[in-house]
């Protein structure tokens, strides 16, 4: 009788019998490193902020103002809610919002994922209110002179001013980020000293890490932090198995990332098929996926409820992948018959594929949900010929494009980017060993299915390395996830365990000069980094945008239609409280089409033809800027005239508005721009009135 081959199992880890890793000695210290990690980064991103636009010396009128593009959308919700008469009030209002897209009523909490602002407002609002009746000053005011052409303002600067409350919840949020590389570093090394090196990293790469310091009010400031706490706690029931608390908390973390940013449900979706890798080649065993992936499902109940049935979510990859490891698991029976390794792991890819895009497809095609399909048109552009106007707004703008190589050179030379290769290329190397250069990678071992193997979360999170590697790779403004990420993989070459396993050999003595002379080498470009963030100093000033605001205020309705540009429009609304007809949150079919109609005042159409569709939506005032006519852009069909003959070909031999609106304005015949009619004019901004 033939004997049937298994594979050998995988090696085992030493146990370890000190328990000093885990002492109260020693919890202590990581707590108090949390702690001193988040007030330092605390305190580095607020200086960085004030540093950069002398903050504490603006009006609050110019404070609105910095918010730039959606910025001052979110703002304008938090500033909604601390304005109303109560609180409960304040949320129904940003519930029935009909400023924002003129014409129709939107639940903004649905559609912008706001509930940081609310949050904020809340507790601004009890702050405020505690302080009150204690009497006690919270914020200190004064008047600033601006000069002989400029009135005086009063600035008001303390934690009782609502732009310095939020600014601070903002910063105390993300300062979470640095505490959290530490932790990420502590749980890959098993070591104080790699957790020491992650955070080091990502301060020496600060400036390719994050760009909170220059823009707090974005969804990112509050949402990724909050990813990276999740991960952190991944990483530890990777490591350390079933926690009953640490799932909990894992559960509160994701779902208030989903409620925080829409940009969560893709993160997440590249954490599940991280996951759902190590699974697949046995490092996860049932017992500890089945309540991880759990884990997943319940803040997605939870954040779809709370955003009140979001179509974005509900489509998302997300989702659709939580549904696909389902079937998976349902499918395990079956899939545990097949023996050999390579098509073992080659049905699950299929089935996983299949199952998150087939389940994807149909979910967009019984709901009609077509509101992330730019997102694939921007991939698609990528690769191919294929683009229209929306594609442009995105890929023609530099964060937009490919990761370049100053990406590349600015981490070379703070060493972070070969040091993170060589410790992905050491888990490399280990699975390299264990799977495909032994037995087990043709013939699978059923204990490994059951209990898993050593390392999960080294897989894992090579398999995160990967995915946010090719995120940044196509679009660079995504490097913010690859970076922490770099920074997180350099504690793996202070790893004993995995050093012992792949060469017999144990660096204990190694470990303090290798950690020496890696931070050296980080240093020595890291601190400079450093020093020049510091040294950044400007300070915050736009007169024409702040005549153009006082002009709207003084001069129009309270109920007047505004539309123009998406970021001025954000601004307008904020500074004005006029109601918009177009903003620059993109992710909504309806927006898209109306920004296109709005932005056809660029094109080639006729005038009469472009009065009279902007005069269908309702619109009383154009904020017309002529600087969008005459920019030039240094690549192709990036101008709006481009854009235009891209998107309307029909009529590519008309003469365009933006020469048309040129000439008139030049020689003040307005005659020729008629049924438009000019009410302001400045070297930066041109209001248009519909008659």
């Amino acid at each position: 009788m033939a004997r049937q081959k298994t594979a050998p199992p995988a090696p085992e880890i030493p146990k370890s019998t000190a328990s000093s890793s885990y002492s109260f000695l020693n919890s202590i210290f990581i707590v108090l490193a949390v702690i001193v990690l988040w007030i330092y980064h605390f305190r580095h991103l607020s200086t960085l902020f004030e540093n950069d636009r002398q903050f504490s010396h603006l009006a609050d009128f110019e404070r609105e103002m910095t918010y730039r593009t959606e910025m001052g959308l979110y703002y304008s919700y938090y500033k909604t809610i601390i304005n109303a008469k109560t609180f409960t009030q304040g949320v129904i209002e940003i519930m029935y919002d009909n400023k924002t897209e003129y014409g129709h009523t939107i639940n903004t909490l649905e559609r912008f994922n706001l509930y940081p602002e609310v949050v904020l407002a809340a507790l601004y609002r009890t702050f405020t209110t505690i302080t009150k009746n204690l009497g006690m000053i919270t914020q200190n005011c004064y008047i600033i002179n601006r000069g002989d052409d400029l009135s005086p303002v009063e600035s008001c600067e303390g934690i009782g001013n609502p732009h310095y409350f939020y600014i601070s919840g903002a910063f105390f949020i993300a300062g979470s980020v640095l505490p959290s590389m530490y932790l990420l570093g502590y749980l890959l090394s098993d070591s104080h000293i790699g957790g020491f090196m992650s955070a080091a990293a990502f301060m020496f790469n600060h400036g390719e890490a994050t760009r909170v310091q220059w823009t707090p009010p974005l969804r990112e400031t509050f949402g990724y932090p909050l990813f990276l706490a999740h991960i952190v706690t991944v990483t530890y029931i990777l490591k350390h198995g079933t926690n009953i608390g640490i799932y909990f908390f894992s559960m509160i973390l994701n779902a208030c990332f989903l409620l925080s940013w829409q940009f969560a449900q893709f993160a997440l979706f590249t954490q599940l098929a991280a996951l759902y890798a190590a699974y697949m080649l046995e490092y996860i065993s049932l017992s500890a996926l089945r309540p991880l992936f759990r884990s997943y499902l319940a803040p997605f109940v939870v954040a779809y409820c709370l955003l009140f049935g979001n179509r974005m979510l509900l489509s998302s990859l997300y989702f659709t992948s939580i549904v696909a490891i389902n079937i998976a698991l349902i499918l395990r029976p079956v899939l545990n018959r097949i023996q050999t390794r390579p098509l073992y792991i080659l049905v699950h890819i299929i089935v996983y594929v299949f199952a998150t895009f087939g389940t994807k497809a149909l979910v967009k095609y019984v709901f009609t949900i077509h509101d992330d399909d730019h997102v694939f048109d921007i991939l698609r552009s990528k690769f191919t010929e294929y683009a229209n106007f929306h594609t442009k707004l995105y890929t023609c703008a530099a964060e937009f494009d490919f990761l370049g190589p100053e990406y590349i050179k600015k981490l070379s030379q703070t060493a972070l980017l070969p040091f993170s290769v060589l410790a992905a290329c050491l888990i490399l190397f280990m699975l390299l060993r264990w799977e495909i250069f032994t037995a087990m990678f043709w013939y699978r071992n059923p204990e490994h299915s059951n209990h898993g193997k050593p390392f999960a979360e080294l897989v894992y999170h090579f398999g995160q390395f990967a995915f946010f590697a090719l995120m940044a790779g196509l679009i660079m403004r995504l490097k913010l996830f690859l970076t922490p990420e770099l920074c997180a993989l350099v504690a793996i070459l202070f790893n004993k365990k995995l050093f012992l396993m792949l060469f017999n050999f144990r660096p204990t003595m190694w470990r303090i000069p290798l950690a020496v002379a890696i931070f050296a080498c980080m240093a020595y470009k890291g601190m400079k980094n450093i020093e020049e963030q510091r040294s950044i100093t400007g300070s915050y000033s736009n007169i024409e945008q702040e005549n153009l605001f006082n002009w709207i205020t003084e001069n129009t309705r309270t109920d007047a239609v505004f539309a123009g540009s998406m970021p001025v429009m954000a601004n307008l609304k904020l500074s004005t409280d006029r109601p918009i007809a177009n903003h620059p949150h993109y992710e909504h079919e309806e927006i898209r089409n109306r920004t296109l109609k709005i932005y056809s005042l660029y094109s080639r159409k006729s005038l009469k033809e472009v009065h009279q569709t902007l005069k269908n939506m309702g619109i009383n005032y154009y904020v017309f800027q002529p600087s969008s006519c005459t920019g030039q852009h240094p690549k192709p069909n990036c101008t709006y005239i481009e854009m235009w003959d891209m998107e309307d070909p029909k009529n590519i031999g008309n003469p365009s508005l933006c020469d048309i609106f040129g000439i008139a304005l030049g020689r003040r015949e307005y005659s020729k721009i008629k049924p438009f009619k000019v009410v302001y004019t400045s070297s930066a901004y041109i209001i248009l009135e519909l008659a």
